[in-house]
């Protein structure tokens, strides 16, 4: 970011909304909003509270569940749609579908299907994390280079070190990135669906911050969430960029 032609680094933007937050809180113009100084104390109560922990431990269970399973049917299935034409045909289809729609109308479903707990939100963040990665998953199959697919057979290869040992590796920065986005979606999935149906874990948390009118505990609380995603997507950015350099400079 540049202002008045000098490169300024783009935390200074955080700085500017956190002392617009602050003076917003300060005149009181919005009841909702508290003084930031008072969300960040608030930050490290919420943080160390022994409810925080139980939360987060049930919704880390369920997203984590969710996820392994979105990333196990995910990359099969865009492995598949990339490799088996009719597959990408049939199945390319419904993702599309699936990733185009507003999935939180259909969450509350799911509680006449499967009932409360944590089946309820293991399924939605699921829902909401599996059609990226498989989309993205094809899209990388789909577009290995036939060269280097000549070349693995030229010298022999099986039909498993073609797919493990050229496809998997050339199409593994467009998997990246949809495990990337299905991660960011899965975030969003396991707390609404907290939220929607199963009223437990941080769901909860939000719920009873929110009507108790406690609005520095239930920023704090945004925040820790907001604080998470931003960590594991940048984790998996991370070997993203690390892959794409490496796919680039063979």
């Amino acid at each position: 970011m540049r202002i008045a032609g000098r490169r300024v680094p783009m935390a200074f933007s955080l700085l500017v909304w956190f002392a617009l937050w602050e003076v917003i809180g300060r005149a009181e113009l919005v009841f909702l909003i508290p003084p930031f100084t008072g969300v960040l104390v608030a930050i490290g109560d919420v943080a160390t509270s022994e409810r925080f922990a139980d939360a987060a431990m049930v919704t880390l269970q369920a997203f984590g569940i969710g996820m392994g399973l979105a990333l196990t049917v995910g990359i099969g299935a865009g492995f598949l749609m990339g490799r088996v034409r009719a597959f990408g045909d049939v199945l390319g289809m419904w993702a599309n579908i699936f990733e185009s729609s507003p999935l939180t109308a259909i969450v509350p479903a799911m509680m006449a299907l499967v009932g409360f707990g944590l089946p309820t939100m293991v399924i939605t963040v699921f829902l909401f994390s599996v059609w990226v990665i498989a989309l993205d998953t094809q899209v990388g199959v789909t577009h290995v280079s036939q060269s280097l697919l000549e070349m693995g057979r030229s010298f022999g290869a099986s039909r498993r070190q073609v797919l493990l040992k050229i496809v998997l590796l050339a199409a593994l920065p467009e998997i990246l990135a949809g495990i990337r986005l299905g991660l960011i979606r899965g975030v969003k999935g396991v707390i609404i669906g907290q939220l929607l149906i199963a009223i437990v874990g941080i769901g909860y948390l939000f719920e009873r911050y929110s009507r108790s009118f406690l609005m520095a505990e239930f920023w704090a609380l945004l925040i820790l969430v907001f604080a998470f995603a931003f960590a594991a997507s940048e984790a998996i950015a991370y070997f993203e960029r690390k892959v794409a350099f490496y796919a680039t400079t063979r």
